[in-house]
């Protein structure tokens, strides 16, 4: 499929230039349908009845959790069903029984969903190591490394980052991780369904990934990754059905895994249009997607960094997906107020759940940066009518 035919897919993108794919990215046709189906054809909960539209929907449940599994070099039955990555990096937190003395290593330019829970733990008594990345959001994997002792144990990192695109080296991360004997997380929302990702390659024992970025699936859809040796040292923290096999009045005995975490009835529509949606990346091709978003990201960067009065964060080099900017004393709200009501281009401005990460590069006081992020749909004329409109802001107000 060519950059066209996927435009052909998404309705809404005739009408604005859709530049906020991290954040979440427009549903197409083929998977819209499949949830359509589901309701119209087989509205049955799942895993509770004996009637064949029950079966049918369980069955199709059945095939979403192959094909994301497929998707990532897993296993079915090593993959749990969320709401959401926030969803999935809690179940590790609340669910790995850090104790006093513990402690864990995470970078300081995380999402909030894999600082906060972390952070957490210290009224435990565990021990968080925040390691710097350096001025443009890189990690250094030698300070991770310098990081770990005895007492640790996981190491936890964000493949691409949400605000400023920096991709981090998770492969030779795992190695450290292996070799250190610790356990090792990594948060996949802004890489998965733009990047191969491979979690046996990865040598991780949990991936994070949410259903509506990348993969083009709904929102209200993710799913972990988790190592069948590490599942059964997760203690399951929402409890109900779905996750017990017996109960008695003094007690009960939890369901396998994943069905120990799935408690009450999942967003089915959502899960079997999440599997559309990975049937729609593969009929793309993930090479042609990882090709499309280099040579879009560099142009986007590249048209934007020249500009007088703009400043751009990240090294072009390493920075995937997402460019992030400022326009000289200009709120970034205020720009993408602009950028909206102007020309119709969709980019967010803000901290992006990402406080740490903007404090780090020095944009707080800004009010934190305006992003653009990319997606196959998006075309080279896109990103010129951006950086035009830019320039126009830019010449406007940003002296």
């Amino acid at each position: 499929m060519e950059t066209a035919d996927v435009r052909q897919d998404i309705p809404l993108l005739e009408d604005l230039i859709y530049l906020d794919a991290a954040s979440t990215t427009p549903t197409p046709i083929p998977v819209v349908e499949a949830m359509c189906d589901y309701f119209y054809k087989y509205n049955a909960n799942t895993g509770r009845g004996a009637y064949s539209m029950a079966v049918k929907a369980t069955q199709k449940m059945a095939e979403s959790r192959g094909k994301v599994a497929g998707f990532i070099n897993a296993l079915p039955e090593e993959v749990v069903f969320t709401k959401n990555t926030t969803e999935a990096i809690n179940i590790v937190a609340q669910g790995l029984s850090f104790k006093k003395g513990d402690s864990l290593v995470v970078p300081n330019i995380e999402h909030h969903s894999n600082f906060l829970p972390w952070l957490n733990l210290k009224k435990k008594g565990v021990d968080v190591r925040v390691v710097k990345a350096d001025a443009d959001g890189i990690l250094d994997p030698s300070k991770i490394e310098d990081a770990v002792d005895h007492t640790t144990r996981l190491i936890t990192l964000t493949h691409v980052s949400n605000a400023l695109g920096s991709r981090q080296d998770v492969e030779e991360i795992g190695k450290i991780a292996e070799e250190k004997g610790s356990l090792y997380m990594v948060d996949a929302a802004q890489s998965v369904g733009h990047i191969k990702i491979d979690v046996k390659k990865m040598k991780a024992d949990f991936v994070a990934f949410p259903g509506h970025k990348g993969t083009l699936g709904p929102v209200g859809t993710g799913f972990l990754y988790c190592n069948p040796e590490e599942a059964l040292n997760l203690e399951s923290t929402i409890l109900g059905g779905g996750t017990v096999s017996d109960v008695s009045e003094s007690g009960y005995v939890l369901e396998e895994f994943p069905a120990r975490f799935e408690a009450g009835t999942p967003n089915i529509a959502g899960f079997i249009g999440l599997g559309a949606s990975i049937d729609y990346i593969k009929k793309i091709g993930l090479e042609k997607i990882e090709k499309h978003s280099k040579s879009s990201t560099r142009l986007l960067y590249d048209s934007l960094v020249e500009l007088k009065n703009v400043t751009c964060y990240g090294d072009p080099q390493n920075i995937y997906g997402i460019v992030s900017f400022n326009i000289n004393n200009m709120n970034p709200h205020d720009v993408a107020k602009i950028l909206d009501e102007v020309k119709g281009i969709c980019v967010r401005s803000g901290y992006h759940c990402a406080i740490p990460a903007i404090k780090h590069v020095g944009a707080y006081e800004k009010g934190g940066t305006v992003r653009a992020s990319l997606h196959y749909y998006n075309t080279l004329e896109e990103i010129q009518v951006l950086a035009d409109t830019v320039e126009e802001i830019a010449k406007t107000f940003g002296d």
